[in-house]
């Protein structure tokens, strides 16, 4: 039985019990042990149920790449399902129960399928399901609904908090063992700033355990014991200001331009304490370390999934680190020395190891083998088990010869299984970017090949890995590889690096390990059908066998096939030994065969920490400019646009809407306007494949616009139809900076990573939304020159900023600015560009120095009735998803040069250049009133439904204070064409309105006034 012992238990506060209940029974625990080591404590091994056979699944390791140990935790508010119980503190109050069993996890009916097994194979679903078709809906699908997933859903909303964290570091370092502490200090001696994250609660890693297995001074670093190397490297990096160090976080992905994705459960192991849950940190890096350790590979053998057999190295954990046998006699077995170490710990502990089982053929015993004799461990070399005994838990092993077919040779009665089968790189950060593995045949493992790294915008690697993550398996390798990373992320980054050396090490000499991948080499059907691969999914050796059998020979069509690796683990133990298998029945190496997708997070993260705060009253939050304070005292009345509130107008005491925009209209056409325009989307486009990624982009060329100008563009989606419009300002060379509109900015910004990514992905182009790092302002009217002259001594004259060019300005007291010359109003205009910080100091500077020219800020409805009066568009108005530039005139922006934009296929089919499409005009009506917003032309006859025929729409409408009547921009069928004729638009009162057709610019048609 697994049990408390009286010795071990480094990590434990003993003085600290805690009471925790497991399906209702109320079990006790310590200060520092998980939930997984106080289960076992109190003999608990059996845990849950696979999913798709309901077999009993007890832990088989002790971290996160534990499959079995799923359960549900918390009641009410505070349930979460699927939590691993090797990742989970243990706390005073915790509430756990099993999952995926009825009716209870000790009788569970479901378990019949095991009876079953033979006629549930791999891709059985995909054979049964098919046919007949009438089943699928009344049959097949409410039972796959009904047995679907592990855990149930929470009922209740959750009460706790979440957050995100933004930071920037010169070097991200990703895992707190030996390698990762020892990475970050030679980093951090540079002066480098320098992130340290390690997903456990505890520094050192591996490294403590494996030394104490075997230390009275045989594994040691600088002449100390590991764990005190541990504690003077922790302390050192404390007390640099440089260094930021985080435990209980864990870095759930890596990806390009340096940016790392990290998940801090902050108060997981103290739900009561004030304070987030769970941080979500969003990181930008110069330079990442993967310093993320290996994972120790299970053996394959019949009977390997029943609770008690457990990983080696996690078997020395619970001793060393929770003071927890897993059973009283151990069995041993491995293909190579590091599980000796564990057989060593046991029998130092007093605890029985009858035998270790040994695969290999060696010439001579290594010192780790030699040690175990010594303490009268009996070794058995060139055999295996043939199959584990026990149903809920281990009761023996029948033990074969690896070269054989599985003839029982000797029987021996146990309670636990200690297996190894090797160790695999933690790979899955260095692979989420982009970078390539190698086999190393010697240690039958992947690699990171660093000749092939993830590369950056400036093509060069910005991601090491270092340590056991980068295939050093020895304590002296693992340090000298993570002191060189550290240095040279600090080198890329800009710092000076120092003489200081890497710690030195001294370690027990292992014999080379040999590649196993099922016990015995020769083992029947029968066997094979109970050697399991993937834990929670129930997939056996003979699955993947069988997928290979049936034409599967990829790797990922082989995984989606016997879902292998698709379980909450994602395949940490299981990948390894399947496409081992894979490669054996394909007879081809295991590098022809390749590894599956390695993809973000590393171990599921909460959805709530996604959400972080964007929950009840915050779940779309109100966007606020720099200036957003002045507008609420000062009287504005706000319109929602998108997820930010503008001001409608500025209502005066006893004013009205409509007479408080009419003033503001009149004021700006005459004297002077100013507009909070810092809502506009404003995305950077930045590389030397800028001007041809923009040309492809829009539909007129960007391309050939000189740095310092600006250009009205015209953006399509592939079906041809307008998407957003905006002026495109080139920086320089490689850099322009596009407008978008308001609700348009993370939109456009998406639809340019999409095509970036998915497309054009060799493209050399970097984009970044930088809408909120800007504050905009736009100076409006005729006094709009004077008013700037004021605060500037640039030259904002006609020829030297002309209408559509920009400058850089500097105003007032040192306001670093840049000025678009560009109008939406039609009236001259600057629009300012400061950045957020400053924002509202400019603000309340141009109000003062054009309080003499009567300086008047004004709201989206007067923009809007000002740019109605020029005939500019409105997207989302003049367009609603089904409109082409052709529909609004606008063939002049469509460039006759490019073979090429996004949208021009689709606008050349037949329905596209129907001329019956209607088209953009100008709607006066002819009693002076305002047009229905959205309102219908009607024209004489009914279409073949019975309705009266329509013939065109309102796209906008407003009064117009310049004109004093009301103005009207709409699609009418063959509009352009009808200049002057009057048209009927019936109101839902039943009357009809008159409106004449006319030019869409109401307002200074040849551009007079914005051109001065």
């Amino acid at each position: 039985m697994s049990t408390r012992l009286a010795a071990g238990g480094r990590l434990l506060n003993k003085d600290r019990a805690y009471n925790f209940t497991f399906n209702g029974k109320r079990l006790t625990g310590y200060q520092g042990d998980t939930l997984a080591s106080a289960l076992l404590a109190n003999d608990q091994m059996l845990i849950g149920r696979s999913f798709k056979y309901h077999r009993p699944r007890g832990v088989v390791a002790s971290g996160a790449e534990e499959p079995n140990g799923i359960v549900g935790m918390g009641e009410g508010a505070k349930f979460e399902p699927n939590q691993r119980v090797t990742t989970t503190e243990l706390f005073d109050g915790l509430t756990c129960a099993s999952q995926n069993h009825w009716p209870s996890l000790e009788f569970d009916v479901g378990a019949i399928n095991t009876k079953l097994s033979r006629f549930l194979p791999a891709g059985f679903y995909y054979k049964t399901f098919i046919s007949p078709r009438p089943f699928w809906k009344h049959v097949y699908e409410p039972i796959i609904r009904k047995s679907a997933g592990l855990g149930k859903a929470p009922k209740e909303r959750d009460q706790d908090k979440y957050e995100h964290f933004y930071a920037f570091s010169d070097v991200v370092v990703i895992g707190g063992g030996v390698a990762g502490l020892q990475a970050a200090y030679a980093a951090g001696k540079t002066g480098a700033k320098v992130l340290l994250m390690e997903q456990t609660a505890h520094w050192g890693g591996r490294a403590p355990v494996d030394s104490a297995a075997v230390n009275e001074g045989k594994e040691n670093i600088n002449g100390k014991p590991v764990d005190k190397f541990v504690d003077e490297i922790v302390a050192e990096l404390e007390k640099m200001d440089n260094v930021t160090m985080r435990t209980r976080m864990m870095g759930a992905g890596v990806y390009d331009h340096g940016y790392v994705l990290g998940y801090e459960r902050v108060n997981d192991h103290q739900p009561d304490a004030a304070g987030p849950r769970h941080r979500l940190w969003r990181v930008r890096a110069g330079h990442i370390i993967t310093a993320t350790g290996a994972i120790e590979r299970p053996l394959s053998f019949a009977g390997n999934d029943i609770p008690g057999v457990l990983l080696a190295s996690a078997v020395r954990d619970y001793a060393i680190n929770y003071g927890v046998s897993v059973g009283d006699r151990t069995v041993v077995v491995t293909n190579n020395d590091d599980a000796y170490r564990t057989a060593i710990t046991l029998k130092t502990l007093g605890l029985s190891v009858p035998v270790v089982i040994d695969a290999r053929v060696l010439p001579e015993d290594s010192a780790l083998m030699a040690e175990a004799k010594a303490q009268g461990i009996r070794v058995m070399m060139g055999h295996a088990i043939a199959s584990v005994k026990g149903g809920k838990r281990v009761t023996g092993v029948e033990i074969c010869s690896q070269a054989g077919e599985g003839a029982v040779l000797e029987t021996i009665d146990c309670d636990a299984v200690a297996m190894s089968g090797g160790w695999s790189p933690v790979v899955h950060l260095w692979s989420h970017c982009g970078g390539k593995l190698v086999w190393n045949t010697d240690f039958a493992m992947f690699q990171p090949d660093v000749d092939k790294p993830p590369l950056g915008a400036d093509g060069n690697g910005f991601v090491t890995p270092a340590g056991a993550a980068n295939g050093a398996l020895d304590l002296g390798g693992i340090l000298a590889d993570a002191d060189a990373a550290g240095k040279a992320a600090a080198t890329a980054t800009g710092h000076k690096v120092g003489k200081g050396k890497a710690p030195t090490a001294e370690s027990v000499e292992e014999a080379p390990m040999a590649p196993v991948w099922l016990m015995p080499q020769g083992a029947g059907i029968k066997k094979r059908m109970k050697a399991w691969l993937d834990y929670q999914n129930d997939v056996k050796v003979s699955d993947v066998q069988l997928a290979a059998r049936e034409g599967f020979e990829s790797v990922e069509h082989a995984k989606r096939y016997t879902t292998l690796g698709m379980a909450t683990d994602q395949g940490k133990l299981s990948n390894i030994n399947g496409l081992a298998i894979l490669s054996d029945a394909l007879n081809q190496p295991i590098p022809q065969t390749g590894t599956t997708t390695f993809r973000p997070p590393y171990t599921p993260i909460s959805l709530a920490a996604i959400a972080g705060e964007a929950r009840d009253e915050r779940f779309q939050p109100i966007r606020k400019t720099p200036i957003y304070g002045w507008h609420e005292e000062n009287g504005a009345f706000f319109e929602p646009v998108g997820q930010w509130r503008r001001p409608y107008c500025y209502q005066k005491p006893g004013e009205s809407v409509h007479d408080a925009v009419k003033r503001e209209i009149n004021q700006t056409r005459e004297r002077l306007g100013l507009l909070d325009a810092s809502t506009l989307g404003k995305i950077i486009v930045k590389g030397p494949d800028a001007g041809k990624f923009l040309d492809m982009l829009y539909t007129n060329m960007m391309s050939t616009l000189k740095p310092g100008k600006c250009r009205y563009g015209l953006m399509c989606n592939e079906n041809g139809f307008l998407s957003d419009d905006g002026v495109v300002a080139r920086i320089d060379e490689d850099t322009f900076l596009c407008h978008t509109t308001t609700g348009g900015a993370e939109t456009i910004h998406g639809h340019m990573e999409e095509w970036l990514q998915t497309e054009w992905w060799d493209w050399k182009v970097y984009t970044a939304n930088v809408t909120e790092q800007y504050a905009q302002i736009a100076v409006v009217g005729p006094q709009a020159r004077k008013t700037l002259e004021k605060l500037t001594d640039a030259d904002l004259s006609s020829e030297a900023l002309p209408f559509m060019a920009w400058a850089d300005i500097t105003l007032g007291d040192g306001i670093p600015a840049r000025a678009y010359r560009i109008s939406f109003s039609g009236e001259l205009s600057y629009e300012i560009a400061v950045p957020a910080s400053r924002g509202r100091e400019l603000w309340d500077l141009l109000l003062a120095v054009g309080a003499e020219d009567g300086i008047t800020p004004y709201g989206t409805e007067g923009l809007h009735v000002m740019r109605a009066e020029k005939g500019f568009i409105m997207i989302g108005d003049e367009t609603d998803g089904t409109v082409i530039p052709q529909d609004l005139n606008m063939q002049w922006a469509i460039s006759k040069k490019k073979e090429d934009y996004l949208g021009k296929r689709a606008q050349e089919r037949s329905h596209m250049a129907d001329p019956k499409r209607w088209k953009l005009v100008g709607l006066q009506t002819v009693d002076g009133s305002v047009l229905p917003d959205g309102a219908y032309c009607v024209a004489e006859g009914t279409n073949e439904n019975g309705q009266r025929n329509v013939q065109g729409r309102v796209t906008s409408t407003y009064y117009s204070p310049t004109l004093d009547k009301g103005i009207a921009m709409g699609l009418v069928l063959h509009g352009p064409d009808r200049m002057g004729e009057v048209i009927d638009f019936p109101k839902v009162d039943g009357t009809i309105v008159k409106a004449k057709i006319v030019d869409p610019i109401f307002y200074d048609k040849d551009g007079e006034k914005q051109n001065v």
